[in-house]
């Protein structure tokens, strides 16, 4: 069955999510006067990226709303469990600004999407808001690019989930057989497509990831990916993807 669609996850896979987040926090940090209170820059960080792991699984769980989580990250962080929701919304406004002005594209991302423009149709599946990635593929001059773009704030659902696939498929009107989903996670993205019965195909820029699951194409460049759309795609892989 021929790939007709390519479904993209965004944050690490099209933007560069983590040198923006890494530059927006260092900054936010600095501004807040929280530069020493955590011992270094990159211990202040891997503990704001714990917190988001952790409360975004109480997200997806259905626990807590995306604004709730949001918030608990921020008190956590904090160490004020008593801030109210405002306080929070307000301190982590203030770090969106820091993280919206290091925004960026990886430089293989606008090539590749024209060079497939003309034969494939292309949506969007993101474990997060249409209210948070909307304004970021505008400002990132993408949206346009894409049919759809299906959040799992909004669907209810999260990847890995096969029901997250399957609703991007749908609202795509094709079925998983003929859609690809690119993504960065091995696991989130890959292994959960792959089990929705769709092509999966694993973006690993550092090429240091260990191996792809069965059945997953790890590409170590989105260079590589329309010779991978373009071949029988469920059975091996051409040279130069791992």
């Amino acid at each position: 069955m021929p790939i007709r669609a390519v479904l993209w996850d965004i944050d690490d896979t099209l933007f560069d999510y983590t040198g923006a987040d890494t530059a927006g926090f260092g900054h936010h940090l600095v501004e807040e006067g929280l530069g020493e209170r955590y011992g270094s820059p990159a211990e202040a960080l891997a503990l704001w990226r714990r917190l988001t792991e952790r409360h975004w699984a109480r997200f997806a769980a259905g626990e807590v709303t995306f604004p709730g989580q949001r918030q608990d990250r921020v008190r956590d962080f904090l160490g004020e469990p008593a801030l109210t929701a405002g306080q929070a919304d307000a301190w982590f406004d203030r770090y969106v600004l820091h993280y919206q002005a290091a925004w960026a594209l990886f430089p293989d991302v606008l090539p590749v999407l024209d060079t497939l423009a003309g034969a494939y149709r292309h949506g969007v599946l993101t474990n997060s808001s249409v209210a948070n990635q909307d304004p970021k593929l505008r400002r990132l001059g993408l949206r346009e690019r894409f049919e759809v773009l299906v959040c799992a704030a909004e669907l209810g659902v999260s990847k890995p989930e096969a029901a997250a696939f399957l609703s991007a498929c749908e609202a795509l009107g094709l079925p998983p057989g003929e859609v690809a989903y690119v993504g960065d996670q091995p696991e989130i993205d890959a292994r959960g497509a792959r089990d929705a019965g769709l092509t999966a195909v694993w973006l690993d820029r550092d090429g240091e990831r260990g191996p792809a699951p069965d059945g997953v194409h790890r590409i170590t460049g989105l260079d590589f990916l329309p010779g991978v759309l373009a071949g029988d795609t469920r059975f091996g892989a051409r040279s130069g993807i791992r």
